[in-house]
């Protein structure tokens, strides 16, 4: 088959190689290689968009599957349909008819938002019916941070969600307690459900710099308030708000509850009769249950990702420098960016920081060439 020249004709050369859904690319450990790698362009890399890249992971494309395997073994019905609707589209329906001038100011009343802040209460939204992009797209987090490439919101979830399953097993098998699995793994699917809404890719190749609310990225607020505005159970929205941090302290458990508080007042309920926190609004409802704090302990992955991405990406710039001859404009913009989201998204971020620490740079310039050749 000849060499692809365009988007349209790499997608179907992508097909056609078995790149969809799952071919094998970089699929391998890091120790065996990637023998089945099918390389492109810096040109054709060039013209891809942040779904097109996700879509031809094998990498995001097994992790999805980990993500619809997780949600389809949640026993409860009604709870199992809500989280793969809310996969399939996380749409940001707490935004209809969401008065947001009232709602900006209910939250400075509250000590929840400062005062003086001139962004939007909500990021950019054309529609509440859809989201600005498909989750499978989404960076894990903001730029520089931990997974910042297409699909890497699918691969922190994944291994959040596998760490979360495991710490249940491991709590019913050494100590006799049984977690509501229903529970945890929802909220772990779910804790970061709005962040294709908040980190939307830009035309330079990064994403929205997201903005804080009630003292902690608002990806996690919005998300929490998607929650209750669906009406998923009360248990799985405090366990979802938990993620950031545990309840185990009164000062800890301050910060749960004035998320909540922040959710609450954007879908537009009352915390204490939505069951939602305790009677005075101060605690968590009693006696506190383990999932929260099992979401907080699966939702850990950034320990050591954020580093990693900080750590890798100046060596992926030496590279596109030595190897691509980027430089100027072209490695502080767009060609850079491109370059690195398509490689991060196909063979993440993490397995290139651990061919850092076994091959050191040249065993990243390795990987990369395998991904997207020299001119």
């Amino acid at each position: 088959m000849p060499s692809p020249s365009t988007r349209r004709d790499f997608l179907k050369y992508a097909a056609a190689a078995g790149f969809v859904c799952g071919a094998g690319l970089l699929g391998a450990p890091a120790s065996a290689g990637a023998a089945t790698v099918k390389t492109i362009s810096l040109e054709q890399c060039r013209s891809l968009s942040p779904q097109d890249m996700a879509a031809v992971s094998d990498t995001v494309t097994a992790a999805w599957q980990d993500l619809r395997d997780a949600a389809n073994s949640i026993h409860d019905a009604g709870l199992r349909a809500s989280v793969i609707a809310i996969l399939d589209n996380p749409a940001p329906t707490l935004a209809a008819g969401l008065d947001q001038r009232a709602a900006a100011e209910a939250l400075i009343d509250a000590g929840l938002r400062q005062a003086k802040v001139d962004a939007p209460l909500l990021p950019p939204l054309a529609t509440t019916d859809r989201a600005p992009q498909p989750f499978s797209s989404a960076p894990g987090s903001g730029w520089n941070s931990h997974h910042a490439y297409p699909g890497g919101l699918v691969t922190h979830v994944a291994f959040n969600v596998r760490a979360t399953r495991a710490l249940g097993e491991d709590y019913a098998r050494i100590f006799g307690m049984q977690p509501d699995m229903d529970v945890a793994l929802a909220a772990q699917l779910l804790h970061d459900l709005h962040k294709p809404w908040v980190f939307q890719w830009q035309t330079d190749g990064t994403c929205r710099t997201e903005q804080p609310l009630a003292a902690t990225g608002e990806h996690h607020v919005l998300s929490v308030a998607e929650s209750i505005k669906r009406k998923l159970p009360a248990e799985v929205v405090v366990a979802q708000a938990c993620a950031h941090t545990h309840p185990g302290t009164d000062k800890d458990e301050a910060q749960v509850v004035s998320w909540i508080t922040a959710a609450a007042l954007l879908a537009g309920v009352d915390t204490v009769r939505a069951d939602l926190l305790a009677p005075g609004g101060k605690s968590l409802p009693l006696p506190r249950r383990a999932e929260g704090f099992l979401v907080h302990l699966g939702d850990h992955d950034f320990v050591l990702s954020v580093p990693a991405a900080q750590w890798l990406t100046p060596v992926l710039r030496d590279v596109a420098r030595e190897r691509y001859g980027l430089s100027g404009t072209d490695l502080d913009g767009a060609p850079f960016n491109q370059l690195r989201n398509y490689v991060y998204s196909q063979a993440s971020i993490m397995r290139l920081y651990g061919v850092l620490v076994t091959e050191g740079p040249k065993g990243v310039a390795r990987v990369t060439e395998s991904i997207v050749r020299r001119a």
